[in-house]
């Protein structure tokens, strides 16, 4: 009986690799550790940017027009109200994590068109990419009113402001096309 337990014992140790000799090839060198990032804060932007502008602007397209003034309860905003929030907020954040100046745009109202909103939007997404383009992390730190109504916080609250309203803004509308019966653009099979 024992020398049948020892024998299983190595039987199920080669069978899961223990008992195996180590080959006579030589091992590959460990991997060099990765540069640290320069500026990971702009660069997790720049990451984050192209998704949620292609989520956001690929919601708008799916949402059909006639559903814009949707909205789930009365005491939540509609989905064209939803749309020109994301897109001042766009235009708002974006230069201020960037210390650029703002652009110059129009004022919208949720009952535009959804060929004018969704025109909005990608220029505001365009805007971003741009200031974006123009930043580095040296300015996080600098205290700047971020919100309006004169209260400070450092620079780096509007670049988290910036990618958490992304997500938030991408999040709801994704929640309104699907109480539409609509599947949203980051559920999409991919191609």
């Amino acid at each position: 009986m024992k020398n049948t337990v020892v024998l299983l014992t190595v039987l199920i140790c080669a069978a899961i690799g223990l008992g195996q000799e180590k080959t006579s090839a030589p091992s590959a060198p460990p991997a060099a550790a990765a540069a640290p990032t320069k500026d990971p804060v702009t660069a997790a932007l720049r990451i984050l940017l192209p998704r949620f502008r292609g989520n956001i602007l690929g919601a708008i397209t799916a949402m059909p027009a006639d559903k814009f003034n949707y909205k789930p309860t009365p005491d939540q905003m509609t989905f064209a109200h939803l749309l020109v929030h994301t897109i001042g907020s766009n235009n708002m954040l974006c230069p201020k994590v960037a210390d650029i100046a703002a652009p110059k745009v129009e004022e919208l109202k949720e009952t535009d068109s959804k060929d004018k909103l969704l025109a909005a939007a990608t220029a505001s997404f365009d805007f971003c990419a741009e200031a974006l383009g123009k930043m580095d992390d040296s300015k996080l730190g600098d205290s700047i009113d971020v919100f309006g109504g004169g209260r400070q916080y450092p620079r780096a609250m509007a670049a988290l402001g910036l990618a958490s309203g992304w997500a938030d803004h991408y999040g709801a509308a994704a929640m309104y096309l699907r109480l539409n019966g609509i599947l949203p653009p980051s559920a999409q099979p991919k191609k």
